[in-house]
């Protein structure tokens, strides 16, 4: 069985990984201009990314008819259709409104408030592609955002949660328990699953994404990120594929997100995730490679080779432990390893 990937990320790479031990003949491909691909009729096509170029080499993918999810990866990959689907659906979410040709900052904090975030409705991720608007501070200039974005009402969270679950061509679905997320700079920088003392919202999320998946009869692995307001979620943002905040899945669960994903898209028997032991995830991002973090207990590392670059995600370990205060006393150890913008991490941690 091949499966081709659009995208050679290291999203694509590690489900190239996951399809070995399947025999499954995973394939990624950049979105670089090599030519059309040639596919057999019987192959199978997904994707790392919700965002490519139109060319020789991914029109050959997208042209396939058994790309998994082509229409709602690239319709959700716009974010004004996204929350359209999303309110029609009636799945909390911020409010919001598009940035149309005549809309004027005045008219955007009279509907949604004092603090306002601009997102580009196509493209930006990591915290790109963003602006804040301040009812109290100058505001700039909404030219070059108007007819290109969507404005979101400014959300004073209790903390970021996110969902993970997957579905298959006959509607069957599996989830993974909801996973707890630190940004810094809107870059992922750590994960923690599980987190019991969020339990009792899990028939919650799992009801939002079920919704979501049912009304696109999604096949695959999908990503919800969540804002926790109290004992209420608000969806902040779908990913039609895996996601950085799933990587703990491949040390701490019974199945990886990865190999979960193959399985929904080639029609292999789905298993309920299985939480193994208590695991965090911290993102490597602009550090150069250290093995001593591999001294620590428990510790997983991944790299991703790829040329050091600030921020950039180079890589991540899983620490996984027995117990949550072992896990702390690990994260601890390994955070000594890092830089010192690093130490947000066990203050997270702490304090949760």
């Amino acid at each position: 069985m091949k499966i081709w990937v659009l995208g050679n990320g290291q999203l694509g790479m590690l489900m190239r990984h996951a399809g070995m031990p399947l025999a499954i003949d995973v394939l990624p491909v950049g979105i670089e201009d090599i030519g059309a691909q040639q596919l057999g009729a019987d192959d199978l096509v997904t994707a790392e990314r919700e965002h490519w170029p139109s060319n020789a080499t991914t029109e050959s993918l997208a042209a396939h008819p058994n790309f998994a999810n082509l229409n709602t990866i690239q319709d959700l990959a716009d974010r004004k259709i996204q929350k359209s689907l999303l309110d029609k659906l009636g799945l909390a979410t911020a409010p919001w409104l598009a940035l149309e040709d005549d809309t004027d900052t005045d008219a955007v904090f009279a509907q949604l408030g004092e603090r306002v975030l601009l997102k580009q409705r196509r493209g930006g991720y990591d915290g790109k592609g963003q602006l804040w608007l301040k009812q109290s501070e100058a505001v700039p200039s909404l030219e070059g955002w108007r007819g290109q974005a969507i404005a979101e009402q400014g959300i004073g969270f209790s903390e970021e949660l996110s969902i993970i679950g997957a579905r298959n061509a006959q509607g069957e679905k599996v989830f993974y328990p909801l996973v707890r997320n630190l940004h810094q700079n809107g870059i992922l920088l750590a994960s923690q699953s599980p987190v019991p003392e969020r339990q009792h919202l899990q028939p919650q999320a799992e009801k939002m994404l079920s919704a979501l998946m049912d009304a696109v009869d999604y096949h695959g692995v999908m990503t919800m990120e969540l804002f926790r307001v109290g004992d209420d979620l608000l969806i902040n943002e779908i990913a039609t594929r895996v996601h950085n905040s799933g990587h703990w899945t491949m040390t701490g669960a019974n199945i990886s997100q990865f190999e979960l994903h193959l399985r929904a898209v080639a029609g292999l028997p789905l298993t309920r995730p299985v939480v193994l032991a208590p695991t965090v995830m911290v993102n490597l991002l602009g550090v150069e490679r250290n093995d001593q973090w591999l001294t620590v207990p428990g510790s997983h590392l991944t790299w991703y080779n790829k040329e050091v670059r600030p921020g950039r995600k180079l890589g991540h370990v899983n620490l996984v432990s027995d117990t949550p205060a072992h896990l702390r006393d690990t994260t601890a150890q390994l955070l000594k390893l890092m830089p010192d913008n690093y130490q947000v991490v066990l203050d997270w941690f702490v304090d949760h």
